[in-house]
């Protein structure tokens, strides 16, 4: 599905899933660098693809925003939601699994026990 129907499909507000629409992106590596508190300095791979994704959500939830303006019928709606909720969860997947392959193994190397703890945390919060 190319990008201008994929666009329509949301105008319209006709259900479609996102996954088909994602694969693409999960294949663009981008190496971003960033540091935390303690000094040490690691890149993350994912971080265009994530940007991507998240940009899809916001317009597929201002779709739905504007749907429940415009009184669409709510069943619609739900349908709609769910796909901005799976969206979520496979950006948050992505995340996970960059923060994993490269915050994590470099706080392992340095044994940056802080940093797990916080990974900890965030898995506590994700999968409530």
């Amino acid at each position: 599905m190319s990008q201008t129907e994929h666009d329509k499909l949301h105008e319209l507000g006709i259900a479609h899933s996102h996954e088909a629409m994602h694969e693409h992106i999960h294949t663009h590596e981008h190496s971003h660098e960033h540091s935390h508190e303690h000094g040490h300095t690691h890149s993350h791979t994912q971080t265009k693809a994530v940007m991507n994704r998240l940009s899809r959500i916001i317009g597929h939830l201002e779709s739905v925003k504007r749907m429940v303006a415009d009184g669409r019928d709510c069943s619609e709606v739900l349908v709609q939601l769910a796909a901005v909720d799976s969206a979520v969860k496979s950006v948050s997947r992505v995340v996970m699994k960059d923060h994993i392959e490269h915050c994590i193994v470099d706080a392992v190397k340095e044994n940056d026990t802080e940093t797990l703890a916080k990974l900890n945390e965030a898995i506590d919060r994700f999968i409530k």
